[in-house]
């Protein structure tokens, strides 16, 4: 049998609590609905409190929870199950000493990038990384608390909707490199002086680099200069990517096709040319942070572009479908899990550069969490949409209205309150040979028109 994540002794000895119930556990789970075998089950409070899952969990296959309040299963008793939740992550970093720690925020693509990073450690021997999106004040230090001990390499996906979120959970991870994507207007509804707070907010990722860490950041950025000293003070180096030659990763050309792209670049001044999977635009510059973070992070060169060029398209961010209808088939950019001025913008010109049969035809739901200049940074979106010669565009939502008001009649497909209502209107409209995308913030459900526009098709074939 395989060496415990964590045994009941370990676990009482990092979050300062009682055994009571000897086990071991292999693994660490805050939900049942996704628990496996041998997991620690943590009992947070939430909407419901934890603890009226752990009988739940413990006939799912918990080994054991972490509670404060007394229960029938093996466990481990704390005055305060998050509070403990964070000591157990910090003990799994202080255990494996020897791990290199890399972590990733930005306005824009942070999920991706750390996921491509994940798919180069991978490669390079005993890693660790965030699952999904967990990268909030519970998402890290659950991902900390599953770090096994003999780990080489991690990385970390660490997001904000606040200023003073950042801080704490970089100072837990402790990263030895860190990459901000970028900044933009994301969030700005929480920040009274709008990207300069996002701008800070992002620097707290600073806050908890390893003395001599490395800071990767985007030259291309209005922020750059500012992220940059902020590095400095913070003791870290800086190596940048961008379209400049002095960066240490230059983007020199991206060349969108059906399902991928080429890239050509020059890393530290040496000539590369790599295919990738990803097709958006955005994942030139994001190929160039992923390299120079697997660099910092002693990943082979040959291993970092193995991996790029293997990554798939996250589902909702980038995945492509060939879905075929009476008569042809028609593909479909599902781009549906976010959407904020910086993406929306490159998605468009991205599929703007791709070449089609058909109509390139783009459906939109809401941008949240804009603030006061939501309207207008909906209805600027018509001028990317013209750039790119976007054939019919399709909205929804109350704030997507201001675009649709702001569209020339020619381009306009169609407009409903809703996605759910939106999502048949686009139905009816594509045909075989169309390039079709869907994009909008998750909590505005464009997810909700990119399955019906799947689900339209026999079947659906992955791209790639």
């Amino acid at each position: 049998m395989s060496e415990p994540l964590w045994t009941a002794e370990e676990i009482a000895a990092a979050t300062g609590g009682r055994v009571a119930g000897d086990f071991h556990a292999q693994g660490v789970s805050i939900d049942t609905r996704s628990i496996e075998p041998g997991d620690l089950f943590v009992a947070l409070a939430g909407v419901r409190d934890g603890h009226e899952f752990v009988a739940p969990a413990i006939a799912k296959g918990a080994a054991g929870a972490l509670i404060s309040q007394p229960v029938d299963a093996p466990a481990v008793m704390v005055n305060d199950t998050f509070t403990a939740l964070e000591a157990l992550g910090v003990a799994a970093r202080v255990r494996a000493a020897q791990a290199k720690r890399g972590a990733v925020t930005g306005s824009v693509g942070k999920t991706s990038v750390t996921q491509a990073i994940r798919a180069g450690l991978a490669l390079a021997g005993r890693f660790h990384s965030s699952v999904k999106s967990y990268n909030n004040h519970i998402g890290v230090p659950l991902t900390l608390a599953r770090m096994p001990r003999d780990t080489e390499r991690a990385v970390f996906e660490i997001g904000m909707n606040h200023a003073d979120e950042i801080t704490p959970l970089s100072k837990m991870v402790r990263p030895h490199a860190v990459a901000i994507t970028t900044v933009g207007p994301v969030h700005v509804e929480n920040f009274p002086d709008g990207e300069a707070g996002v701008a800070r907010a992002k620097a707290e990722i600073f806050d908890g680099i390893e003395p001599g860490g490395v800071a990767v950041l985007n030259a291309d950025n209005p922020w750059f200069g500012f992220l940059k000293d902020a590095a400095h003070k913070a003791g870290a180096h800086v190596r940048s990517f961008g379209a400049a030659e002095d960066c240490d990763a230059q983007l020199v050309d991206f060349e969108p096709h059906a399902g991928g792209a080429r890239v050509k670049a020059r890393l530290h001044g040496k000539a590369l040319d790599f295919t990738l999977l990803q097709s958006g635009f955005h994942w030139g510059p994001n190929s160039m942070a992923v390299l120079l973070m697997l660099e910092a992070l002693d990943v082979s060169l040959e291993d970092s572009l193995a991996a790029l060029a293997a990554f798939q398209p996250l589902e909702g961010r980038g995945a492509e479908r060939r879905v075929r209808l009476p008569g042809g088939v028609f593909t479909l950019v599902d781009e549906s899990y976010n959407a904020n001025p910086v993406s929306m913008a490159a998605a468009i010109a991205s599929l703007g550069a791709r070449a089609t049969e058909g109509r390139k035809i783009v459906a939109l739901t809401d941008m949240l969490e804009l603030g006061e200049g939501s309207p207008q940074y909906h209805a600027d979106l018509a001028g990317p949409l013209e750039a790119a010669s976007i054939d019919r565009v399709f909205c929804a939502g109350p704030l997507m209205k201001s675009l649709w008001d702001a569209l020339p009649p020619t381009r306009r497909g169609g407009y409903a309150v809703t996605a759910a209502e939106l999502a048949p209107l686009v139905a009816r409209a594509v045909e075989p040979g169309d390039l079709v995308m869907v994009k909008g913030s998750n909590g505005s459900s464009a997810g909700v028109v990119a399955t019906a526009l799947a689900a339209l098709g026999a079947r659906s074939e992955e791209v790639g």
